[in-house]
């Protein structure tokens, strides 16, 4: 499982890759985390908001910080 954390860097966008690293490591997933930073890699994704959250190639969270229990359920476990 490959999980791209969309953002520049603000603190929402740090906010985000925090709550995606500790739902990754309370479950126990293998998942893969990427920080990608450079807008026109984020704008190639179709995302114009952050932070964002791709999860194996599928957008599930835009302009907003997720909730650890939404992570979770994107990750399966």
């Amino acid at each position: 499982m490959e999980i791209k954390v969309l953002g520049p860097g603000c603190s929402k966008c740090q906010q985000t890759e925090k709550i995606v690293r500790e739902a990754v490591s309370e479950t126990g997933s293998d998942a893969q985390i990427e920080k990608v930073t450079d807008v026109m890699k984020i704008a190639g994704y179709g995302v114009f908001g952050t932070p964002a959250v791709i999860v194996d190639g599928q957008v599930k969270c835009v302009g907003k910080i997720p909730k650890k229990e939404d992570v979770k359920a994107w990750i399966g476990k």
